[in-house]
């Protein structure tokens, strides 16, 4: 791995420092100094990042990637995962006997012990660092563990790089989850450049030939059947009980003998084909020849896991797929695993909501989605209203608290715009007008952009676009001319290369409120 300059490197090692001080605060308690007994995973998280030289920040977000920091009461995932760190006993992946080798605990304690977990899950994130031959200063920048990242999902190649991604689109956009006994664990949003190294080319870039909008991945030849010997009638709702790349890897297992059609990413919707439609996945036993899976990413017991951006995705999909094979929309041919004939599985849950789900794919659908304006107006202290609310909604989202979204500007509110600011480099004056909605609306991934692209990445793109520059871009997720002339505006008027493409520098801009 190349080396960083050192004054880069402690650079990096010093927002780190601030921003893991300003989640452990948004935590509940002051950094360094939470007790166990109140905050017990903080805790954890702290002391195995002590322990073992793992940013604390990054740790949390490899768990919550993996488990939405919920250890399912010991109980495996479908590739036999445990613990919030969801460390593997399978075939293709030892990583908790890894854990136990590292840490001197046993299997059985590391399976069901949230802080052996976690310190489990740091013992071989820092395994893999020593592999690839991190050094210390390089361990302080967070962005040089990528491909340690990668390494823990006990992915290749592409698969491992949309595992990696998906942990710093974490850190960038920020985290906020309540995890057993009501405890608040936070990562506050920050900007990333992950040193990917060979995973750089390693991007899942073909699309489905099924479903447009969707990737594809070809699961392995030995988990479905070439061809039907049925009728397709219906559409079977999965939940992967793992993670989104984790179970795109675990499809592609020769050992594993499951598969879908297709699988959806819980944060924002995106959908790997990875079965044929013509051809017969292994996902519903006796309902197999006469049906469509869809896989879900989550838990079936961790509602969090459901996103409005997931149904919405999913149901297009479902939508879709009736429309093209005749499939009626009632919930007599869209099923759960569970109501599928001669099937002991339980999924997707109570936590599904069928009701809501069944409008989407029916066409009920607003499009209101509480951030989207026509301006966006100056927010202070004692401001109220909706877009109070967007920017309370925002903050909370990328791990600032700001609390409840109840549009109405207090002092809790400030608190969180000045830490965002600050984090900014903006002036940290509590105050939100153009500048601080520019980073605000924009913050996140930033993925590359240009004419035809489309998705939620755009809506942002857009939405930003309004903020900076004062006027109104529709909100539509379709990178068009009107977007692409948005784009040049925005580059001539910041002295940026104007290509109409939004690359890393245009990103940069609109994330630091130019």
């Amino acid at each position: 791995m190349p080396r960083r300059p050192a004054g880069h490197t402690r650079g990096r090692a010093a927002v780190l420092a601030s921003l893991t001080a300003t989640a452990l605060v948004a935590a509940g308690h002051p950094a360094g100094a939470a007790p166990a007994d109140a905050n017990p995973m903080n805790h954890a998280l702290q002391q195995a990042a002590a322990k073992y030289g793992v940013p604390r920040d990054l740790l949390a977000a490899v768990g919550y990637g993996e488990t939405h920091l919920d250890g399912h009461s010991g109980l495996p995932s479908q590739d036999n995962g445990y613990g919030v760190m969801h460390l593997v006993s399978n075939p293709v992946n030892h990583s908790l006997e890894k854990a136990a080798a590292l840490t001197g605990k046993s299997t059985a304690v590391l399976r069901e012990d949230t802080g052996a977990n976690i310190l489990g899950g740091a013992a071989v994130l820092r395994d893999h660092a020593d592999a690839l031959g991190l050094d210390k200063a390089e361990r302080a920048d967070i962005d040089a563990w990528y491909p340690a990242v990668a390494r823990y999902s006990a992915a290749e190649g592409a698969i491992a790089a949309l595992y990696a991604d998906t942990v710093y689109s974490f850190l960038a956009e920020g985290l906020r989850a309540t995890v057993a006994g009501g405890e608040k664990v936070s990562v506050t949003s920050r900007p990333v450049a992950p040193e990917k190294g060979p995973l750089a080319k390693a991007d899942v870039t073909a699309q489905s030939p099924d479903y447009p909008p969707a990737l594809w991945v070809a699961a392995n030849s030995a988990n479905f059947a070439v061809n039907r010997t049925a009728t397709v009638d219906k559409v079977v709702i999965h939940v992967t009980q793992g993670s989104y790349a984790g179970t795109i890897s675990w499809f592609q297992n020769a050992t594993s003998k499951v598969s879908s059609h297709y699988v959806v990413r819980s944060s924002d919707g995106q959908i790997t084909q990875m079965v044929r439609d013509k051809d017969t996945a292994y996902h519903a036993k006796s309902a197999n020849a006469s049906s469509l899976g869809i896989e879900h990413e989550g838990f079936i017991d961790n509602p969090s896991w459901f996103t409005d951006t997931m149904y919405r995705s999913s149901a297009a999909l479902t939508k879709y797929l009736c429309d093209r094979y005749g499939i009626a929309k009632d919930r007599a041919h869209v099923i759960g695993h569970s109501e599928a004939p001669g099937n002991d599985h339980t999924d997707p849950g109570v936590n599904w909501n069928w009701t809501y789900y069944m409008q989407l794919i029916g066409g009920s659908d607003s499009g209101a989605d509480g951030l989207t304006f026509t301006s966006y107006t100056t927010q202070t202290s004692g401001s109220t209203g909706s877009q109070v609310k967007a920017v309370q909604t925002l903050l909370n989202q990328q791990g600032y608290e700001a609390g409840t979204a109840d549009g109405i500007f207090g002092a809790t509110t400030k608190s969180a715009v000045q830490a965002f600011q600050t984090a900014r480099g903006l002036t940290a004056d509590g105050t939100v007008g153009p500048k601080t909605w520019t980073a605000l609306l924009s913050a996140g991934t930033t993925p590359a952009l240009a004419k035809g692209s489309s998705g939620e990445a755009v809506k942002r793109l857009q939405r930003a676009l309004t903020a900076a520059l004062g006027k109104t871009l529709a909100v539509d997720g379709a990178f068009g001319t009107a977007t692409d002339t948005a784009v040049r505006g925005y580059q001539s008027s910041r002295g940026l290369a104007v290509d109409g493409a939004v690359g890393p520098n245009t990103w940069a801009a609109l994330q630091s409120g130019r």
